[in-house]
């Protein structure tokens, strides 16, 4: 996988494995003992969650969701790499906080047009919450870019449960 081409901030991708879903879970879960000093690995159900311990972790750090579906011969695991819960939670909330204001902005600005007012200071707030939503992507981008060496850490590690 190629993550550092991705336009998405949180890429997903599928890939198919001969084991079956028991024999990737009791994988796992060798590899949760035997890695504890560097990664996290989360088991519920039929769903992975490989994290970095609390030393390696930077708050840029990826984590990895794997969901196992059982096929008749194969196993169809669908994974998602994402950022921190807790730093993805705080960028969506700046983003309905952005669209938010934005969306008070252009109410004002038809407001004050059909009043036959100035509507420079909307526009121009408005023009500053593009600005604002444009750098929290880049600021994701770049965020998620410095993630990238981590993520190979994460595909490799899911790699050695699959085979």
């Amino acid at each position: 996988m190629e993550p550092e081409k991705s336009i998405a901030l949180r890429p997903k991708f599928e890939v198919e494995s001969k084991n079956s879903v028991d024999k990737i879970l009791e994988k796992a879960k060798q590899l949760k003992t035997e890695l504890k000093a560097d990664y996290q690995i989360k088991i519920i159900d039929e769903h992975l969650y490989f994290y970095f311990s609390k030393e390696k972790r930077k708050y840029y750090s990826p984590f990895l969701h794997l969901e196992l579906e059982a096929n008749e011969d194969k196993t169809t695991v669908k994974g998602l790499f994402g950022p921190e819960q807790l730093l993805w939670t705080l960028f969506m909330f700046l983003h309905f906080i952005i669209a938010g204001l934005f969306l008070v902005f252009a109410m004002m600005a038809y407001t004050h047009w059909s009043l036959k007012q100035s509507t420079v200071l909307d526009f121009s707030i408005m023009g500053i919450m593009v600005v604002f939503w444009f750098s929290l992507y880049f600021m994701a981008r770049l965020n998620r870019e410095r993630g990238v060496p981590q993520m190979h850490e994460l595909e490799d590690l899911m790699n050695k449960v699959l085979e």
